[in-house]
């Protein structure tokens, strides 16, 4: 029997680790060719073997910065030139740093919205009229529970994430119709390397509960996207304190978001 994904192919970025491989593998198991970005040499050889050799498709290792102005161009360019295509964009790459912004790394901040949002955006620009053309593949967006409020103690990636949930949202609401899925994975705190690199470990939110492992956040991700379901976020706890958000008071979810970010 046909799997569902079988005659497309899709990009995946931050495929090196965690969230990912995973949704990786959910594309890969279901049929779907997969193109796999990432810095990481190794790591992105490593999982394309993995992937070609347990689910029969194809996967292609692209090592790529996308942090770097115009590197979305590029690596779309170098996918044409080896004669492929693409029907669905994963956003995953993304990464954060806790801290005040008083005292930070300007680069570290600027860094965050290049790659958290403009390359999330450039791709999706680069390969949405072939999705709406041919009426099949969509988009993936991987945000966080972090868009539903201002993040102080992480306020530009908190910022970042608000951009990446509203923007598609509006993108779901354009492909209505058109069979394009569109979705948006919004993650609480994952066993991820993600942590490690944002320090949020070091953090009173990481003692507020058990991080979730990241294959079961990628296959509640991939299943919601599948369903064509707008907004996709991972855990009980948290989809109800990301429906409650808006009706509490402003003051008290910045006072709480800053209790939770502070150093433990």
């Amino acid at each position: 029997m046909a799997r569902p994904g079988e005659g497309q192919t899709a990009l995946v970025t931050g495929a090196s680790a965690g969230i990912g491989v995973d949704l990786a593998e959910c594309f890969a198991a279901d049929g779907y060719d997969v193109i796999l970005t990432a810095r990481s040499e190794g790591a992105l050889q490593e999982v394309a073997s993995r992937l070609a050799s347990a689910h029969g498709v194809n996967a292609t290792p692209i090592v790529c910065d996308l942090g770097l102005l115009g590197a979305g161009t590029w690596l779309a360019n170098v996918i044409a030139q080896r004669g492929l295509n693409v029907d669905v964009v994963v956003n995953n790459a993304g990464y954060g740093i806790a801290g005040a912004f008083d005292g930070s790394n300007l680069a570290e901040q600027l860094g965050m919205i290049d790659l958290n949002t403009r390359a999330l955006v450039e791709l999706t620009h680069i390969y949405w009229p072939r999705m709406m053309a041919n009426r099949r593949g969509g988009v993936l967006n991987v945000a966080s529970t972090a868009s539903f409020q201002p993040g102080p103690l992480m306020a530009v990636y908190y910022a970042s994430k608000a951009f990446v949930l509203s923007f598609t949202e509006a993108l779901w609401k354009e492909a209505e119709g058109t069979g394009v899925l569109v979705s948006c994975c919004c993650p609480g705190p994952t066993v991820s390397k993600f942590r490690e690199r944002a320090g949020t470990g070091r953090t009173r939110i990481s003692q507020s509960g058990t991080p979730m492992p990241s294959a079961e956040v990628a296959k509640l991700g991939y299943d919601g996207w599948r369903a064509n379901q707008r907004v996709v976020v991972t855990g009980t706890r948290n989809a109800i304190l990301a429906t409650l958000v808006p009706f509490l008071p402003r003051r008290a979810v910045l006072s709480l978001v800053h209790t939770l970010q502070s150093p433990v």
